[in-house]
């Protein structure tokens, strides 16, 4: 499932490229309160993701012309994450029928990966069953992330193919914490203010 373990300050670490960062409700960072982040790197020089549920107004078409017709529903840019919100990291999801090499595609996990944005849309209409585009990113140094996991700022839970996907992604963070179970299931009906409890 894991490349083969890095190593790190002495220690191994597998790595968590594929695997969704979910902030728990302690994290109070405005930038990530309440989000799903997909780790779409994650090396000994850090990590790279980006923010699954963070929808903006602004249609894919208006900014990208012809990927806007490849963008699934919604059809509007995503907020990645704080980091260079200028640029924008696309994901796509390759259709099951696909079993070839596709140009410009590179895997993160299964079916989803990344997609050069200065390619042809066009060229990868067969090949995609959807992509969705973020403006910008969110990024940690190396040991960052490790660090924030480990102080409980986030739960690290796989992925499945859709997430990144979902045509209400509004719902996203409780919907992955209820499909967990047990108490993490507790953890998405956890009020956004518990003092207004």
């Amino acid at each position: 499932m894991y490349s083969e373990g890095q190593r790190i300050g002495g220690r191994s670490m597998e790595s968590m490229t594929g695997r969704l960062l979910v902030a728990t409700p302690t994290l109070k960072d405005p930038n990530f309160d309440r989000t799903v982040v997909l780790l779409v790197a994650h090396e000994t020089g850090g990590a790279l993701g980006v923010v699954l549920n963070r929808a903006t107004e602004v249609p894919v078409a208006d900014v990208l012309g012809g990927w806007g017709e490849l963008a699934g529903d919604p059809a509007v840019l995503f907020e990645g994450g704080p980091v260079q919100p200028e640029s924008a990291i696309c994901l796509a999801r390759t259709r099951p029928e696909v079993k070839k090499r596709v140009s410009g595609f590179h895997q993160v996990s299964g079916a989803v990966g990344t997609v050069d944005l200065s390619a042809d849309p066009e060229r990868l209409r067969e090949s995609v069953s959807g992509i969705r585009v973020f403006a910008g990113y969110s990024g940690w140094s190396a040991g960052q992330l490790e660090d924030e996991i480990a102080s409980g700022s986030w739960f690290l839970l796989d992925a499945l193919p859709g997430d990144p996907f979902m045509t209400r992604p509004d719902d996203l963070w409780a919907m992955v914490l209820r499909r967990q179970g047990d108490i993490l299931a507790a953890v998405a009906h956890f009020p956004p203010d518990p003092a207004l409890n």
